[in-house]
């Protein structure tokens, strides 16, 4: 048994440290050393503190040699991943290439350096390194990052910034061409829920003009096409309801950028800003679309056409009362850019 007094200085700090101390090993070990100090033995000790009589004589021993200091040193053994002499390598290879897979990184990182990880270790080494599972999105194999940076910088941020301040009315067009046909998504639930599918393709074709500010919708709406008419027929309602300079986003195609439609704007004094090629993550639109989607059509049954646009109608007519809060936050002028680093190349 170890014998010695502890002074009476000390015992105020180790009551101190009892209670205090931020780690609740060392409060541990200054609750066995109080009790020591009640010239409890060992056998005692080591119940009231939940130890064993050997980890007793070790924290009375780390006192004995170097005071309450001592006993406030956390050696805690830490061992060192293997996988640290490759860290840099591998997360540089593995953030240009990314695996499908976990099971496949592991091959890879067995391969090149010799060390077998289980899936479990390559999740926690990913995680370190900053490296998450991640859904891969589409971008349109012509776009050019370079173009749309240079777009969004010289041309639509700055008439934007006028829209902001009320100098100017700025709309993103595009059209949407909803086809009568199952639209399937997500759902909880214990077994596989099937949506039934109505017969014919019928189409329901809504151009819309969509207020990058205020987010008020206009739309041309048939079962047919839209054309350059549908087009010209958007640009008078648009000319109706706001003064002073007007800007149109809009993408490349042909019954927008014809000669009636673009006469019929240079008249009307509406600019016409055509979006780079292959650029519909500059469209603020096609968020409104999506969101459509989700609203009115994922997993939903209509029986016939009528029904069908005559949901889609609605659910539009009723954005600027029961949607307001969800389109602030999804339609902010936040644009999606690409970097080439990040674009996959091909197999």
């Amino acid at each position: 048994m170890i014998n010695f007094q502890i002074p009476a200085e000390d015992i105020a700090a180790i009551r101190y440290e009892r209670f205090h101390h931020p780690h609740p090993h060392v409060q541990n070990k200054m609750e066995v050393l109080l009790l020591k100090s009640e010239d409890l033995p060992h056998h005692q000790i080591a119940r009231i503190a939940d130890v064993c009589e050997n980890t007793v004589r070790t924290y009375l021993e780390q006192y004995r040699r170097g005071g309450i200091n001592a006993l406030k040193e956390l050696h805690f053994y830490k061992p060192e991943s293997l996988l640290n002499a490759h860290r840099n390598s591998l997360a540089s290879y593995f953030q240009a290439h990314p695996p499908r897979t976990l099971k496949e990184a592991g091959f890879l990182i067995a391969q090149w350096t010799g060390v077998q990880r289980g899936v479990t270790q390559v999740r926690e080494f990913f995680l370190r390194e900053g490296l998450k599972r991640r859904k891969t999105a589409a971008i349109p194999a012509k776009a050019d990052p370079d173009k749309q940076a240079a777009f969004r910088l010289q041309k639509l941020e700055p008439r934007l910034e006028e829209a902001k301040t009320g100098g100017r009315t700025v709309l993103f067009v595009d059209a949407a061409h909803f086809v009568l046909a199952p639209f399937l998504g997500w759902v909880w639930s214990k077994v596989r829920v099937f949506v039934r599918a109505p017969s014919g393709r019928q189409r329901f074709n809504v151009l819309g003009a969509l207020h990058a500010i205020t987010h008020e919708l206009f739309t041309v709406t048939n079962d047919s096409y839209i054309n350059a008419q549908s087009v010209c027929l958007l640009l008078r309602k648009i000319k109706e309801r706001f003064e002073g300079p007007i800007t149109l986003v809009l993408d490349n195609a042909k019954y927008q950028r014809c000669a009636l439609v673009q006469e019929l704007a240079a008249v009307l004094d509406i600019e016409l800003l055509f979006l780079p090629p292959y650029s519909p993550n500059l469209n603020l639109i096609e968020r409104l679309w999506k969101y459509t989607k989700a609203g009115c059509l994922y997993n939903r049954y209509y029986a016939d056409f009528a029904a069908f646009s005559g949901a889609i109608t609605h659910f539009l007519n009723a954005l600027p009362t029961q949607h307001t809060q969800n389109l602030d936050s999804l339609l902010t002028l936040n644009f999606q850019t690409f970097d080439k680093k990040t674009i996959l190349l091909a197999a």
